[in-house]
C-alpha cells in the first residue's frame, strides 16, 4: 500500500520547514528575547512616578521645579519612585505650557584666550543660581558672535548673553527679531533687544599713555586686536589721541589678531628697522607676550630697558615671573553682574528694555615691564604713581 504525502499545512510538514530553516528560527528567537536592542527606549513619565509613590501627578512637578508646598515625607518618596523607574523630567510640557524654556545661550568663541574661559565659567555658574540653565554655543570668531545667529534663532532660549561683540547693524537687526534679550560685551552697536556691556577701553588706553610718559618713553607703537574689533579700536583711539595730546607724535601702528603668534610676528615687523619705539601698548596680553619673546629672543632688546611693554586683560600668565607683565583689568566679574541685570530688568518686564550702554572701568597693573626710574622727556606730564 502506498502512503500518501502529507497535505500542505499539517504539523509535520511545519516541523520539516522549520528543520529547514535554522537560521530563521535563531532571528526569530532573537527578536523576540531582545526587543528593547531594536526599539528605542521607553522612558518613565511623571504619571508613572505618581502611581508608583502613591501621590498626585502635581506633586511630583512642584517636586522637581522646586516650590515649597511640597512635604519631606512626599518628596522623598517621589524621589525614590523616580530612582526606581529611572525618571528623568522633561523640560518640555513647561516650555509649552508657559512658553519660557529658563534656557540661556552663552555664545563664546577664542577659548585660546583665558580671559574668555573666565568669564564663561562665571556666566555659567551665576546663571544656573538664579534658576537658569546654560546652553553653550561655539562661535568660529574670537571676538564677534554674528556668525552664529542663525543657529540661535533655532533654539528655544529665554536670552542670550556673550563675551563676543555684535560687529553689524544687520547683525544686530536680526538678534532683534528674535524677541529675546541679548547682552553682548564690547560691542558698539544697541537697539531695543540689544544691550551692550563695555570696558572703558579709551579711559585705559589714555591711562597707559600717561604710564609711559612718566616713564620716560619718547616714541610709542600699538599692536592691535583684529580690524573688526570694537574693543582694540577702542584702545588704539584713547591710546594714540592721548599721546597726541600731550606729544604731537604719531603711533606707530602694527596689526594682529589677538594670538600669541600674531603678537611675535606684529613685534618682529615693527622693530626691524632702526626707528624703534621706547614704549609698546598691545591690544590683549597674549599679543604682548609674543611681543616679549620675539624682542628678548630676536631683536636683542630688554624689557623693560629698552622698550616698555604694557597689555591687556590681566590673564594669570601675566603675573608669571617670565612675563611679569603691566596690564589692565577687564573686570569680566563684575561685566557679567552687570549683563545679568540687564537680563533680570528684560525678564522681569516679559519685555524689551532700553538701557544705556554699561561702561565698567579697567583697572591698572603695573608690573615689571614698565617698572623703570623716571628718565627727563620733553613732554609736560603729570608724575606718575
Amino acid at each position: 500500500m502506498t502512503r500518501r504525502p502529507p497535505k500542505a499545512g499539517r504539523a509535520g510538514d511545519r516541523r520539516r520547514g522549520d528543520q529547514d530553516r535554522p537560521a530563521t528560527r535563531v532571528a526569530a528567537a532573537a527578536e523576540a528575547n531582545e526587543p528593547d536592542a531594536r526599539r528605542p527606549k521607553k522612558y518613565a513619565s511623571s504619571i508613572d512616578v505618581a502611581r508608583l509613590a502613591g501621590v498626585s501627578q502635581s506633586a511630583v512637578s512642584r517636586t522637581y521645579t522646586g516650590i515649597t508646598n511640597v512635604s519631606e515625607q512626599v518628596r522623598q518618596r517621589v524621589l525614590e519612585a523616580a530612582r526606581q523607574l529611572d525618571y528623568r523630567p522633561s523640560m518640555i510640557p513647561r516650555i509649552m505650557s508657559t512658553h519660557r524654556s529658563n534656557l540661556v545661550a552663552i555664545v563664546m568663541g577664542g577659548f585660546y584666550n583665558p580671559f574668555y574661559t573666565m568669564v564663561l565659567e562665571q556666566f555659567t555658574v551665576k546663571l544656573q543660581a538664579t534658576g537658569h540653565q546654560v546652553l553653550l554655543v561655539h562661535a568660529e570668531s574670537g571676538h564677534t558672535l554674528d556668525s552664529v545667529i542663525p543657529r540661535l534663532a533655532s533654539y528655544r532660549v529665554d536670552a542670550i548673553v556673550s563675551a563676543l561683540a555684535v560687529l553689524s547693524p544687520n547683525a544686530a537687526e536680526a538678534l532683534a527679531q528674535l524677541r529675546i534679550p541679548v547682552i553682548s560685551f564690547n560691542t558698539a552697536l544697541r537697539n531695543e533687544w540689544v544691550s551692550p556691556v563695555s570696558c572703558d577701553n579709551i579711559g585705559a588706553a589714555r591711562a597707559i599713555a600717561d604710564l609711559f610718559l612718566a616713564r620716560g618713553a619718547q616714541s610709542f607703537g600699538f599692536i592691535s586686536g583684529p580690524p573688526t574689533s570694537h574693543a582694540s579700536a577702542g584702545r588704539e583711539r584713547g591710546f594714540t589721541e592721548r599721546l597726541m595730546e600731550l606729544t604731537g607724535r604719531p603711533v606707530t601702528i602694527a596689526r594682529a589678531d589677538y594670538r600669541y603668534e600674531g603678537g611675535f610676528a606684529a613685534a618682529l615687523h615693527m622693530f626691524a628697522g632702526p626707528d624703534r619705539p621706547e614704549a609698546l601698548f598691545c591690544a590683549n596680553d597674549l599679543i604682548a607676550f609674543g611681543a616679549m619673546d620675539a624682542l628678548r629672543n630676536r631683536c636683542g632688546m630688554l624689557v623693560p630697558e629698552d622698550v616698555l611693554v604694557a597689555g591687556f586683560d590681566d590673564i594669570p600668565g601675566a603675573a608669571w615671573a617670565s612675563y611679569d607683565l603691566t596690564t589692565f583689568v577687564q573686570d569680566g566679574s563684575r561685566m557679567v553682574d552687570e549683563a545679568l541685570v540687564i537680563l533680570a530688568t528684560a525678564e522681569g518686564g516679559r519685555a524689551p528694555v532700553v538701557i544705556e550702554p554699561v561702561i565698567v572701568p579697567a583697572r591698572l597693573i603695573e608690573r615689571g615691564t614698565t617698572r623703570r626710574a623716571p628718565q627727563p622727556h620733553p613732554f609736560a606730564v603729570e608724575p606718575f604713581p
